[in-house]
C-alpha cells in the first residue's frame, strides 16, 4: 500500500514538501530545523515536519 503524496490526511511533510510551503529551499528547511525555529520529528533516518509546526512557524511562533 502506498500513500498518495497529496493525501490531505497526512499530518507531516518531508523537508522537500515543506520547502515550498515555507518559501525556502530544502537546505533552508534543514537550517530552520537545526536552529530550532522549526520543530521536526526524526523517525529513523527520516525527518518529518508536523503541519502544526509549519503553521506555528508561519504565524511567528517557534515552538
Amino acid at each position: 500500500m502506498t500513500l498518495n503524496q497529496d493525501n490531505p490526511t497526512r499530518l507531516t511533510r518531508k523537508p522537500e514538501e515543506a520547502a515550498p510551503m515555507l518559501g525556502v529551499g530544502r537546505n533552508g528547511v534543514y537550517d530552520l530545523i537545526r536552529s530550532g525555529q522549526l520543530r521536526s520529528i526524526r523517525v529513523g533516518r527520516k525527518i518529518l515536519i508536523p503541519l502544526a509546526a509549519i503553521e506555528d512557524f508561519l504565524n511567528g511562533g517557534t515552538k
